[in-house]
């Protein structure tokens, strides 16, 4: 009977996930049903890691959502896929360095001063791809696929319904704001006849996944290796939440050395068949703390029930019908977060903006990755994001602190 349970709270977890765990690969070119798989293997490979301590589901991430759409664009899936592979041996590094010489080397090389605005680079840079798509064009605004008073309306009132259910939604609904937004932008595109199901009719029920494997690409891993950064950091506060949450401490036990190694494997993992970075989803955290489910069996059931579902060839065909004001609808809230969650790692760390090193290292970091910078580097370019990562460390690193007068 307590096996029957854990998996129907196993599935409602997954149908929390749900919403964020697809719209990454929706929105980068990715296929969804890969997601959905390595969503579930990442969190299986997880588990094994901690040896199932810590309550949590693991999948595509945010963070990456700019790198892969660029990668995806410039060199390829295939390619993009070798970077986001670097990204996860890049987890895998820290967590050796945190199991040599202990946690505090991270807070040393990685402060808020440095991922608060890397953070907010990554959130910005993405701003009018979000634009463009709420009014019907396409992400580089090149061509208008949807009447742009029709997309306007659609894309405004899937922001407000996303807004309204995180603000005002009580129970389990608030917490799949996301996926609320989605299926009333649906229901407004039906109406206008603008959703187009031929893809639909022709995919079979069962299918094996597009599974894509990585193919080796040095420009690919320079340009995605550093906004690693950010998610690593991320995930030490989602293991501290979870701690929190069931009032047990998994930056101990596990540890953080385990639990980084973790997400490291299952990000790699994923990436070797094409799918996108794994992140520990504080979605699914919050379910925990709602339902009171303590129990990482849970986590088992929804990453079984992710597996099965990938390879249900309908899954994807109608994800990929959702219009393009319906995801633009979602992606302005969904970036603008992004920045604010880099402007309250600043606000949370108090940092002191008012000393001229802190100030430097903002200042620079935000006008490189907003303002086009760029360092030829022989055939190789160093710009956006990745740029405004390494300003960050390397000035963090170089200028000095200043003298208490």
């Amino acid at each position: 009977m307590s096996q029957i349970k854990n998996s129907l709270l196993g599935a409602q977890m997954l149908f929390v996930a749900f919403g964020a765990l697809v719209l990454v690969p929706i929105l980068t070119g990715l296929d969804p049903n890969v997601a959905l798989f390595t969503a579930g293997i990442g969190t299986l490979i997880f588990q094994l890691v901690t040896k199932r301590q810590v309550p949590i589901f693991l999948a595509s991430s945010f963070a990456f959502i700019a790198p892969i759409s660029y990668g995806v664009a410039t060199w390829g899936i295939a390619s993009t896929m070798s970077g986001l592979v670097a990204a996860g041996l890049f987890y895998m590094l820290l967590s050796f360095i945190i199991a040599w010489r202990g946690d505090g080397v991270v807070h040393k090389l990685l402060p808020p001063v440095v991922v608060a605005p890397v953070i907010m680079v990554i959130g910005l840079n993405l701003a009018p791809v979000g634009v463009n798509m709420a009014l019907g064009k396409t992400g580089d605004g090149a061509i208008q696929l949807i009447d742009a008073d029709i997309a306007l309306l659609i894309s405004m009132l899937t922001l407000a319904t996303t807004v309204a259910v995180s603000l005002l939604a009580k129970g389990l609904l608030k917490l799949i704001p996301i996926l609320c937004g989605l299926i009333v932008g649906y229901i407004l595109s039906l109406s206008f006849g603008i959703v187009d199901f031929s893809t639909v009719a022709q995919s079979p029920w069962f299918a094996i996944p597009n599974f894509v494997f990585p193919e080796f690409h040095w420009q690919a891993i320079l340009f995605i290796l550093p906004i690693a950064i950010a998610p690593a950091v991320e995930h030490i506060g989602d293991i501290t939440a979870i701690s929190n949450i069931t009032g047990k401490d998994f930056l101990k036990n596990p540890g953080l050395k385990k639990t980084l190694l973790g997400d490291g494997l299952a990000t790699s993992a994923a990436a070797m068949l094409g799918g996108p970075p794994n992140t520990t989803y504080s979605e699914v955290t919050g379910a925990v703390a709602l339902t009171k489910s303590f129990n990482p069996v849970i986590m088992t059931w929804a990453a079984v029930f992710a597996i099965l579902l990938a390879f249900l060839g309908k899954t994807g065909a109608v994800l990929s019908t959702i219009p393009v004001p319906v995801m633009g609808g979602i992606m302005v809230l969904l970036f603008g977060t992004i920045a604010v969650v880099g402007l309250k790692t600043l606000i949370t760390a108090q940092v002191d903006l008012g000393k001229t090193k802190n100030m430097a290292i903002v200042a620079v970091v935000l006008v490189f990755g907003l303002g086009g910078m760029q360092f030829d580097l022989g055939s190789f370019q160093l710009e956006g994001i990745a740029l405004a990562a390494i300003s960050a460390i390397l000035l963090n690193l170089l200028l000095p602190e200043e003298k208490e007068q």
